[in-house]
């Protein structure tokens, strides 16, 4: 997932990820390092293109200002998107559409849900005037990829959606498989989602990671931080 993250980021775009988001600001770093060397990375933290020494856990950690060209706050990065100068948000759902929308506020019926969630943190505001909203989840069942969402948090100009089964691509306003990741059955991904797909033995399948990929990789995250994500939505510790 991160190497195909990494593989969607061009060079010279600014891109910006938020909290709970160590995928995204692995994959920027590795598209950095390897094909994309002019791309500006905004961290929530505030830093523009930090060389952390290591690698932590939360996406707020000051180790993220480490080596940073300068300081931005949210509000310069709300004003930078505003203006349409923000090539690339990295966001995520706690539901996701068959259209991109994402779910982040609550689940069951609005008037009394049976969750809260923590809400969409400025993602209502970000995913119509950033250029691409790219979307990633580690969870790919019919919970989280629905047909209806049981609240519409934010919509926008989503261009792909990342998960551990495949890489969607948002054409003429709907999600469709731009390629299945290797090893992944189709019949087994329909079942895993919520809304009709299109996929069978003829759908691409997602360029596995190179030597030079893993290589770089492994310099950037040594201590295996994307690993983080997929404890927590597992349960595992």
């Amino acid at each position: 997932m991160v190497v195909t993250l990494a593989r969607l980021l061009g060079d010279g775009e600014t891109v910006f990820h938020g909290v709970a988001s160590p995928l995204p600001m692995v994959a920027t770093l590795l598209a950095k390092r390897l094909h994309a060397p002019d791309l500006v990375y905004l961290s929530i933290g505030g830093g523009v293109d930090p060389d952390p020494v290591r690698l932590p856990v939360s996406t707020v950690d000051p180790a993220l200002l480490h080596g940073t060209r300068a300081l931005v706050t949210l509000t310069d990065l709300f004003d930078l998107a505003a203006r349409g100068r923000l090539d690339v948000a990295f966001l995520g759902g706690v539901q996701i559409d068959g259209s991109g929308r994402i779910n982040m506020s609550l689940i069951g019926d609005p008037a009394r849900p049976k969750v809260r969630l923590p809400g969409g943190a400025g993602s209502a505001a970000l995913m119509p005037v950033a250029r691409r909203t790219i979307l990633w989840r580690t969870k790919h069942d019919p919970r989280t990829f629905v047909e209806r969402l049981d609240f519409v948090t934010a919509a926008g100009n989503v261009a792909h959606v990342i998960t551990p089964l495949c890489l969607f691509a948002r054409r003429e306003g709907r999600l469709v498989v731009e390629s299945v990741h290797p090893g992944v059955d189709p019949d087994a991904l329909r079942a895993a989602t919520g809304f009709p797909l299109a996929v069978d033995s003829g759908t691409p399948v997602t360029q596995a990671p190179t030597a030079a990929e893993l290589g770089a990789l492994a310099q950037i995250d040594s201590d295996h931080v994307r690993v983080s994500e997929f404890e927590r939505a597992t349960g595992g510790g």
